[in-house]
């Protein structure tokens, strides 16, 4: 077995690099890669330009055993991949028969007529394996060349996606018979990551060399990937569940969820275990928590609804914030965030009251209290929390932090 097998994914199009469609081909077959054992060392975007994909297919094949190329593979005149890997590999184009009949049968059976462009798809490389495409025409094609895997696949997602799945994922398994990679993934909130690094750092220091630590820094929290390399598929996740028990005890107040998990699923599943409701004031978040709450399918068994309250007219008039408070400390203040939290929470008879106010921007801010000044209460039938957040000049990324700075604020309170 091939002790580690590595993978670089290039994608074709003009449109990628004018930033006129979205790449998600690369993230997918990443993590698809991954799961069978293949470590993807590098991505690359290259426009429809013969010399341009000439030079990063080179350098590709000096970094990667298995190179994934998708895109360019179309009937018209600006898809040039097919002809431009007859350069590369230095053979000519060919006329696959079975891919021609795939083609035919492809048009037939929506009775339409098919072009000599479209017989042209059935033209592949000398050296290709053709590899059929069940939902398109443009085919899938497989080269062994110089110890090398190259595998071309159309840049419409859903047609690489089931060649990938069905295809090519099996064929390299079986070429390769990669190691198996198995990923855990650690979700905290509420610490930043050198601070979570130097509280785990004898922990991490004492991974055996197949376990690699990863931190991955979001909005609000950072995720720790923990990613074991091997042969033997229970055991592996057998020493992740291990590692994941060890390393708990020191952060476990900061640790929400696992995986796949999100701050606003956990809260969600916390509230229906306390049969509790929830009812949300916002200002500067302007729906942000809302629309994060209600994310979750099922939601509408504990959200009852939300006020955003953008003006203190509606502060006043739908949350009950006294008008004396917001003239003496205004409406950013830790008195009118108590009153909002608390003030939804018996407008809308819920069991549980969250709230934000602040200082968004790019304006509005004083020098008593500067943009990016934010206050977040959580209130429920016990107490109610209150904390200020001091975040940045930008307008964008304080509502995300804001949003996930009461998310986990409220996950908190909900596991008390």
């Amino acid at each position: 077995m091939t002790n580690s097998i590595s993978a670089e994914v290039v994608t074709i199009g003009d449109e990628i690099l004018f930033g006129q469609i979205t790449d998600t081909n690369t993230q997918w077959i990443g993590t698809e890669l991954t799961n069978i054992g293949i470590r993807i060392v590098r991505k690359s975007s290259v426009g429809d330009q013969a010399s341009a994909i000439l030079a990063v297919l080179r350098e590709a094949h000096d970094r990667a055993n298995v190179i994934i190329i998708t895109g360019g593979l179309g009937p018209t005149k600006d898809d040039i991949t097919k002809k431009t890997l007859c350069d590369y590999f230095g053979v000519g184009m060919v006329r696959n028969e079975t891919a021609l009949a795939v083609v035919t049968g492809f048009f037939e059976k929506r009775g339409r007529p098919m072009t000599d462009l479209n017989r042209g798809q059935a033209d592949l490389p000398a050296n290709a394996v053709y590899i059929q495409n069940d939902w398109g025409t443009a085919p899938g094609m497989w080269f062994e060349h110089d110890g090398r895997v190259y595998v071309s696949l159309p840049g419409v997602p859903f047609e690489m996606k089931n060649l990938m799945t069905h295809r090519i994922l099996p064929k390299l398994q079986a070429h390769f018979n990669p190691p198996i990679i198995k990923h855990k993934m650690i979700l905290t909130a509420g610490i930043g990551e050198s601070f979570l690094a130097e509280r785990i750092e004898a922990w991490e220091d004492a991974l055996p060399p197949h376990i690699r630590l990863a931190y991955l820094p979001s909005f609000g929290g950072v995720r720790l990937r923990l990613t074991a390399t091997g042969t033997d598929d229970a055991l592996l996740s057998r020493e992740l569940d291990q590692q994941v028990a060890s390393v708990l005890p020191i952060i476990e107040q900061y640790v929400y969820g696992y995986d796949d998990d999100t701050l606003e699923r956990i809260v969600g599943q916390l509230l229906n275990a306390k049969q509790w409701t929830l009812g949300i004031a916002e200002s500067c978040t302007g729906g942000a928590v809302s629309a994060r709450i209600t994310s979750v399918p099922g939601s509408s068994a504990y959200f009852q609804g939300s006020v955003v309250s953008y003006s203190n007219d509606v502060k006043v008039s739908q949350l009950g914030v006294s008008p004396d408070t917001l003239a003496t400390v205004g409406a950013v203040s830790e008195e009118t965030i108590r009153q909002m939290a608390e003030g939804v929470r018996k407008a809308l008879n819920t069991d549980v009251g969250i709230a934000t106010s602040g200082i968004a921007g790019p304006d509005g801010g004083t020098p008593d209290k500067p943009v990016g000044t934010i206050w977040i209460a959580v209130a429920t039938p016990a107490e109610t929390r209150t904390r200020l957040l001091t975040l940045s000049q930008y307008r964008d990324q304080n509502i995300q932090l804001t949003t996930t700075y009461l998310l986990n604020l409220l996950r908190e309170q909900l596991e008390k």
